[in-house]
């Protein structure tokens, strides 16, 4: 089972961004996907970015995050 986090696209050099995981910064390739800008929330899985998602999203997805691991931390 694989669990996925968006992170913010920060930066681009050519088919590699440096995406954001609230705070942690990795490499993802964006081979499989079109027209990726920063600012975009990308899913990454195995270091490609394999779906875009809006902000909207993306935001509620990271606000359920947040929850989650609060409550497993209690």
């Amino acid at each position: 089972m694989c669990l996925a986090v968006p992170a913010k696209v920060v930066e681009i050099k050519g088919n590699i961004a440096i995406v954001d995981f609230g705070g942690v910064r990795r490499e993802a390739r964006i081979d499989f996907l079109r027209d990726v800008k920063i600012g975009d929330y990308v899913i990454v899985h195995t270091g490609f970015a394999i779906e875009k998602m809006d902000e909207k999203a993306a935001l509620e997805s990271l606000k359920a995050w947040e929850e989650i691991m609060s409550v497993l931390e209690e």
